[in-house]
């Protein structure tokens, strides 16, 4: 293997370890066999081993909230609904009636959602890796063959594989595990989740992971994304030395968001739901820059009442009394499909088809029910309630969406630039709404034709591209307040790039907080300025990384 592997970092942090591998996958199990006959009993067996994997992710789930992970819990608990699913069972069912033995039965039934997922956008894609999962451990109950996990160690160790089960992931022990690296997955992955959660370094989408042998020692960089093969341990003890000034300099700086010269950049929490908000306020965070509502509606035959949003949304803007939340109403379609909001037809290319508020302007009652059940959680209360609509693309949307907010009582609309469209012709939209909200992963993905989930796709699915900084300027230099919720928020060099192209605050999953932080708090506005100047003058996303580094002296010292 090469010196040194490169992949996305997702989980700050340092570790150094042998390497250790995750099982092999499960062997599909042959096509053509034929069961001996009793088709009930075959059907039975079947959802007997169905059950059981459902009833471990579930046991598994509950040990790892008494350890603390409750998002593993969660991530379990969405498992072992997959294992339940009626649509699965009569899948299976019908194959079963048809002769074909359980093992194989369970299969194809897979197959089928597998395939809906994968063709579902970005986020059901990231599913599909918990899907097989499932179904693996179905068909190694069935089969009487060894369960796919991590293996057993008695010294610490990096874990590596090609993608990681939450089923395994969500009971390791952080003690033991001192590091993790596949060669899928993106920060949005459960993998990248959980290793935040657990506070284990991490780096994703690294071509040839899975090649390192066994035993391999290897330094693995959550915050550089890189994976270095034999290390020296003058190399390890200058690593660690680099992540311990990181941790000093964390501690040393605290308070609102803001440049050295005082230029205040409000750093805000990603959040699903109220289940988020405490690890945000132990992170610092001023407030909520995205509030995806989108969780409160899967997996429902019908959308949640006004009086169990409403519920939601309070437990969230109670928590931040004197900042403000930003919510982002009903992000439906395409990765993620509602049965109550279906599609019109088949869409060949669902990222691109009715999604967000295209979607809503179809179900203007889904959104008027939301928009109501917000202004009452929001009544009585000091925080300041900021709503906003996904897939915004001109001023003719924009102006629908705020005018369908003041009739609910919401007094401050916004939209999200994801659409370049929207981007380039931000001044026609500010002249609608309050104020931006720009989604990096969307805008990225869309600029440079880049699916998130297409690993060969890397080096374009990367907000440094120039191309996208040329996207971020005019929407932040629009006249109205514009705020980053997207990963590129998460950068502490990008996002002092951000601040300098004019972006007013910055979002970000809770973990990230404290290293952007003190990245802004260690360069002047004029220092941002220069870097975002300098990589927009660039040609390519890495020269635009470096361009910036240059101008931004401050990264030194917080080892990055």
């Amino acid at each position: 293997m090469p010196d040194v592997l490169r992949g996305a970092g997702v989980s700050p942090g340092v570790g150094a370890g042998p390497v250790r591998r995750v099982a092999g996958g499960v062997p599909e199990p042959p096509a053509g066999d034929r069961h001996g006959g009793d088709a009930a009993a075959e059907h039975g067996t079947a959802l007997a081993a169905l059950e059981a994997v459902a009833a471990d992710l579930e046991e598994r789930g509950e040990r790892a909230a008494l350890a603390g992970n409750r998002d593993g819990r969660d991530v379990l608990n969405a498992q072992a609904l997959m294992a339940r699913d009626p649509g699965l069972a009569g899948g299976v069912r019908a194959r079963v009636e048809e002769g074909v033995p359980a093992a194989r039965a369970v299969f194809e039934a897979f197959g089928v959602y597998r395939e809906m997922l994968a063709g579902a956008g970005e986020y059901m894609a990231a599913r599909v890796s918990d899907l097989d999962d499932v179904r693996d451990r179905a068909i190694a109950r069935l089969l009487g063959l060894p369960m796919p996990g991590v293996p057993e160690s008695d010294e610490p160790f990096v874990l590596v594989a090609r993608d990681l089960a939450p089923a395994d992931t969500a009971v390791l022990d952080p003690a033991r595990v001192v590091a993790f690296v596949t060669e899928e997955g993106g920060p949005t992955s459960h993998t990248a989740i959980i290793a935040r959660t657990m506070g284990v370094p991490a780096v994703v989408a690294v071509p040839g992971a899975t090649a390192i042998p066994d035993g391999t020692r290897v330094l693995v960089d959550g915050t550089a994304g890189t994976v270095r093969s034999e290390p020296s341990e003058e190399e390890v003890t200058v690593a660690r030395a680099a992540a311990a000034a990181r941790a000093s300099a964390l501690e040393e700086t605290t308070g609102p968001g803001a440049t050295r010269d005082g230029h205040a950049v409000p750093l805000l929490a990603n959040v699903g739901g109220p289940q988020d908000v405490e690890a945000a306020l132990v992170h610092g965070a001023e407030g909520v820059g995205l509030y995806r509502t989108e969780f409160l509606f899967l997996d429902r035959a019908a959308p949640p009442s006004g009086e169990e949003q409403e519920e939601a949304y309070r437990k969230v803007l109670e928590a931040f009394p004197a900042g403000r939340v930003v919510v982002r109403v009903l992000d439906a379609g395409a990765d993620k499909p509602l049965a109550f909001l279906p599609a019109p037809g088949e869409e060949p290319n669902p990222a691109l088809g009715e999604r967000g508020l295209r979607m809503l302007r179809r179900h203007p009652d889904v959104l008027a029910a939301q928009l109501t059940a917000l202004a009452r959680a929001a009544s009585g209360l000091t925080v300041k309630l900021r709503v906003m609509a996904p897939m915004v693309t001109d001023a003719v949307e924009a102006a629908w969406f705020a005018r369908a907010c003041r009739e609910a009582g919401i007094e401050h609309p916004g939209v999200m630039v994801e659409v370049p469209a929207a981007a380039l012709r931000a001044r026609d939209l500010a002249a609608e709404v309050e104020f931006f909200s720009i989604g990096t992963n969307d805008l990225t993905q869309y600029t440079c034709a880049a699916d998130r989930q297409v690993g060969a796709l890397a080096s374009l699915q990367d907000p440094w591209q120039p191309a996208v900084l040329d996207l971020v300027a005019p929407a932040a230099g629009a006249g109205v307040p514009c705020g980053v919720c997207g990963e590129a928020a998460a950068d502490p060099a990008l996002a002092c790039v951000l601040v300098g192209l004019g972006v007013t605050s910055l979002s970000m999953s809770a973990p990230s907080l404290p290293l952007v932080r003190a990245a802004l708090a260690r360069h002047t506005l004029a220092e941002c300025r220069r870097a975002a100047a300098a990589a927009r003058e660039a040609r390519t996303a890495g020269r635009a990384r470096e361009a910036a580094r240059a101008h931004l002296p401050g990264l030194a010292a917080l080892g990055l």
